[in-house]
């Protein structure tokens, strides 16, 4: 049976369900104490970027295959046409925290709007929110009330910029705030890349390169339960090269050791390795080693 999904297209559909006035047609910022509730175990998709700030218990939001009760004082984030699933808990609930809810066409020709897709944590999946301290709480409910007093404020030439450079002023406080996340998991941080090594192995192990190909990137988050952006931000932040360059330097060091120690062909190896083609592979191995194969094996 098809899941059933509330798809919200607009900001006046949006500030409806809320119960909030709409101050401006692309874009919305309020305390959600005394708006109306969202349905419960119904599922929402957006054609907005949305971030909502939690201050109570409000119980469970679920995203992909994961369900997370998401703490006080944390920073939910979602990416137009993402689906987002809330549980509540306690039917008594009164909505709290604050929302901020803003339309592509807002930014569109702006510095924000330029550089939207460097905040990877839109694509972070739910149970990857951003935690924040008593003092980043505070920068982040500051700007919040600037962009809703912006709002409140009749409009002239200066309103979008003003609004834009506020909503663009706040991802990168919360850039700095998950770059602090991170740190404070390192320990995690470190499981999770032992997991990654493990799964490779094993990928290799079960033969899965016959059938699906080179290991991936998406193939590895999905299997540690992460989306692949917050995967991805993560492998940077402990190793300095992208989980995608990870992946190479470990399907190269697994070719070294064919081309050594085994009687095999380049092309027999580059098929070994998951390669549709082993031009490929000689391209790969050449761009990372500074030398083809056959070179690498002469040398050797």
């Amino acid at each position: 049976m098809e899941e059933n999904i509330v798809r919200i297209q607009t900001i006046q559909q949006f500030n409806d369900m809320k119960g909030v006035d709409t101050l401006h047609p692309l874009v919305t910022a309020f305390d959600q104490s005394g708006t109306k509730l969202m349905e419960g175990d119904t599922s929402h998709t957006y054609g907005f970027y949305c971030l909502f700030l939690k201050e109570s218990d409000c119980g469970d939001l679920i995203y992909g295959r994961q369900s997370y009760d998401y703490q006080e004082g944390s920073i939910v984030s979602i990416a137009p046409g993402q689906i987002i699933r809330a549980v509540r808990h306690n039917k008594g609930y009164e909505p709290t925290g604050w929302a901020l809810a803003f339309h592509p066409d807002l930014i569109r020709g702006t510095s924000l709007g330029k550089n939207i897709k460097k905040y990877t944590f839109f694509s972070y999946q739910v149970n990857e929110a951003l935690h924040l301290s008593d003092d980043e709480k505070q920068t982040v409910l500051n700007l919040l009330r600037l962009i809703r007093s912006e709002l409140q404020q009749p409009a002239d030439r200066h309103s979008q910029t003003i609004i834009c450079n506020n909503i663009e002023l706040l991802l990168n406080h919360f850039s700095r705030f998950y770059e602090r996340q991170f740190l404070v998991r390192k320990a995690a941080n470190k499981e999770v890349i032992a997991k990654f090594e493990s799964l490779l192995d094993d990928y290799y192990k079960e033969n899965k390169q016959y059938k699906n190909g080179l290991p991936t990137v998406k193939y590895c988050a999905n299997e540690l339960y992460l989306s692949s952006n917050y995967f991805g931000d993560l492998i940077k932040r402990e190793t300095g090269t992208t989980a995608q360059e990870y992946v190479q330097i470990y399907v190269m060091d697994r070719a070294k050791e064919l081309i050594l120690g085994h009687e095999l062909s380049i092309t027999q190896i580059a098929y070994e390795l998951g390669f549709e083609y082993p031009t490929h592979f000689s391209r790969q191995f050449k761009k990372l080693e500074k030398c083809t194969p056959s070179q690498y094996r002469a040398a050797h």
